[in-house]
């Protein structure tokens, strides 16, 4: 009989792709699927993220909405995997004594043994150890689900980082940055492109940190794979997140000039237009730095579009910092970000750092930062009406479900009328319209 995984997934997309190795790692031991409700399902599975405020709490809400399930049928196996899991540890089985396994993001192909385990001992089973480069070593071959018909795949190149900023806790829960081996990474977009995947995002917490070792030994930087898998037959588009200033490469730089299968986006994040804060932050680069590699990759790729994240509120911050920040804003014209109030993680180093500005403070300048970058982005946006672009259809809109949308080069969605076989292949559009933060378009005939 066919069982029925369920996985809810919190965060990012390494935390996406996490959840697809997952169902690929279950799916390989025996005749599983995955479904959409935990109602339905034999298996419930939560991939949690700790970069959020409050991450534990939220998922020990979710706990208690599956544990009536649970009740009603003791044979569903429960558990949790990620970030949280490697922070809480054992803490989980203690505040929900219903769960089966928890395992960290480094342990995830080892799911099938934790299983195994709490069935033949009755005990719950924790495994958040760091085993580096293992994972990978044992998923199985990328297989594309029947049903994803979009042509767009991620592939982890990497895991953990080494920056230790802090106020982020990923050091601590997915461990130190290791890199792939080369030719692993080529085999995984090889697959993948065999099966019809058009674009590649390429998956790290510190993705252009990226250092694998080939087979006769030598290390490959991040330019040097970008440079290999633009080269692959089929492959034609391609992305990465998330990225760091201090591993902007002049070499990376570079590809923006002469690859042209590497998009017109760029997310690189900032935190802060402060220098003050910067190094509270320990984030190695100062302003100045980093606007002189948006200026080189403009000079390379004059069209590309800057995204970034920005912590707001970071202990100590002033208004005079938060100024600083603004005008980065103004002077690199950001036309999109992530932002959100800092929240203390448990175990870093800015958790000890004394915060005296007030709640309203910090909420007062995160609505100004957003709002200015919002306006950025609408002037970004309507620079676009009336241009042709090819872009990726992804699928029905969430707006219409009478229309597709698509994504540009430059990461915009846009809904247009058209075909459901479209799904998956390049089309042409012109822009006819901008609806908040997304655009319309017509094919072109």
């Amino acid at each position: 009989m066919t069982k029925k995984l369920y996985i809810k997934t919190f965060g990012c997309q390494m935390n996406e792709y996490d959840s697809d190795k997952m169902a690929d790692v279950m799916r390989a031991g025996e005749d599983m699927e995955r479904t959409n409700s935990p109602d339905d399902a034999d298996i419930i599975l939560f991939n949690t993220c700790s970069i959020r405020e409050k991450a534990a709490e939220k998922v020990f809400s979710d706990l208690g909405r599956v544990r009536p399930l649970k009740l009603a049928n003791p044979n569903i196996l429960i558990g949790v995997g990620g970030c949280v899991a490697s922070q809480e540890g054992e803490t989980i089985i203690k505040r929900a004594p219903y769960v089966d396994i928890v395992f960290g993001p480094q342990t995830l192909h080892r799911l099938p043994e934790l299983i195994a385990a709490r069935l033949a001992t009755g005990r719950p089973q924790i495994d958040i150890s760091f085993p580096e480069i293992e994972k990978f070593d044992h998923l199985p071959i990328p297989v594309v689900e029947a049903d994803a018909k979009n042509s767009a795949s991620f592939v982890a190149i990497m895991e953990g980082c080494s920056k230790y900023c802090t106020f982020c806790v990923v050091p601590y829960t997915r461990g130190e940055e290791v890199s792939r081996p080369f030719e692993d990474v080529m085999r995984d977009v090889s697959e993948l492109v065999a099966q019809g995947m058009k674009e590649i995002t390429l998956l790290g917490q510190n993705v252009n940190a990226y250092q694998g070792e080939a087979e006769d030994g030598d290390i490959v930087d991040f330019a040097y794979l970008l440079q290999a898998i633009a080269a692959l037959a089929g492959v034609e588009r391609l992305r990465y997140t998330t990225s760091h200033p201090r591993d902007m490469s002049q070499r990376l730089i570079d590809l923006y000039a002469t690859t042209p299968k590497l998009v017109s986006h760029l997310h690189l994040p900032v935190q802060s237009g402060s220098d003050r804060v910067l190094a509270a932050m320990k984030r190695g680069h100062t302003v100045l730095e980093y606007k002189s590699i948006i200026r080189r990759v403009r000079a390379a790729r004059p069209d590309i579009s800057i995204s970034s994240d920005f912590i707001i509120g970071f202990p100590g911050e002033t208004d005079e910092d938060f100024e600083a920040t603004m005008k980065l804003i103004e002077d690199v014209g950001f036309d999109a970000s992530f932002s959100y109030l800092y929240s203390s993680r448990p175990g870093t180093p800015a958790a000890e750092m004394q915060d005296d500005t007030p709640h309203e403070v910090k909420a007062a300048r995160l609505k100004r930062l957003q709002t200015r970058i919002d306006e950025l982005e609408q002037q970004a946006n309507q620079s676009m009406l009336g241009t042709v672009q090819r872009v990726l259809v992804e699928g029905v809109s969430k707006k219409d479900v009478s229309e597709q949308a698509a994504r540009t080069d430059n990461n915009r969605v846009v809904n247009f009328r058209g075909s459901s076989d479209l799904v998956g292949q390049f089309v042409e559009l012109k822009i006819t319209e901008v609806v908040r933060h997304t655009l319309r378009g017509e094919m072109v005939s």
